[in-house]
């Protein structure tokens, strides 16, 4: 892709107001309680395609970013029991609620989780073995995707994994409804980004590896595997 058709998709995709980070904190506080039905409607594929392509095992120090209401931080978990298992989330309801259903389900797991905005992680550099993140950076502005990735890449050791999921871009009439919802509650829906995100990735240093296509009940995603 040419430097100018690069800069042409950015502007096209990069429509989230800078202070929207508030306003998406109370509408996820607000629905941590119900949001688990839509990770099991749409997104429990692509955890575990993921999963199944990151190279997660036991005794690694792992971290996902944006947990939303935990479903795959405990897949993360069951992978990693004799290992350490952090989430972040910028809800704090989000991040209790996921915190309780992994300490329920696997009490003697090291598993940890906190509300923190990922733009500033509290980290130190090469941390972790693998860092996931799933259906976050719709909900972040350009820059803040950047950020986001600058924050990732010091956090992975040499060699580590960075695992993402996007909401695929290959579905004509799930895009128009996407854009339609984004546009009424961009809070909550954000905008889809995973033709631009790739050259994101790549532009933070960290080399991608495989991508892979998953639908479920309709809606796209897209996996991406990378390397620092």
């Amino acid at each position: 892709m040419s430097d100018l058709n690069y800069s042409i998709l950015l502007s096209r995709t990069d429509r989230m107001p800078q202070t929207i980070a508030a306003r998406t904190r109370r509408i996820y506080d607000n629905v941590a309680a119900i949001y688990p039905v839509s990770t099991f409607f749409f997104h429990s594929k692509a955890h575990a395609c993921l999963l199944r392509n990151a190279g997660i095992a036991n005794g690694m120090r792992v971290l996902e970013i944006a947990t939303g209401s935990g479903e795959m931080f405990r897949r993360l978990v069951k992978s990693n029991p004799d290992g350490r298992t952090f989430g972040l989330d910028l809800s704090p309801n989000m991040a209790a609620r996921t915190q309780h259903l992994a300490r329920k389900q696997f009490p003697h797991a090291q598993s940890h989780c906190g509300a923190v905005d990922v733009r500033s992680m509290p980290f130190k550099n090469a941390s972790f073995d693998a860092v996931v993140c799933c259906y976050l950076f719709e909900l972040l502005s350009q820059n803040d995707i950047r950020l986001t990735l600058r924050e990732i890449r010091r956090v992975l050791r040499g060699g580590g994994t960075f695992g993402l999921v996007v909401i695929g871009q290959n579905a004509n009439i799930f895009n128009q409804l996407y854009h339609v919802a984004g546009k009424l509650v961009p809070a909550f829906w954000g905008r889809q980004v995973a033709n631009a995100v790739p050259e994101l990735v790549k532009e933070a240093g960290l080399r991608i590896e495989t991508t892979h296509s998953v639908r479920q009940t309709g809606y796209p995603s897209r996996v991406l595997i990378a390397k620092r």
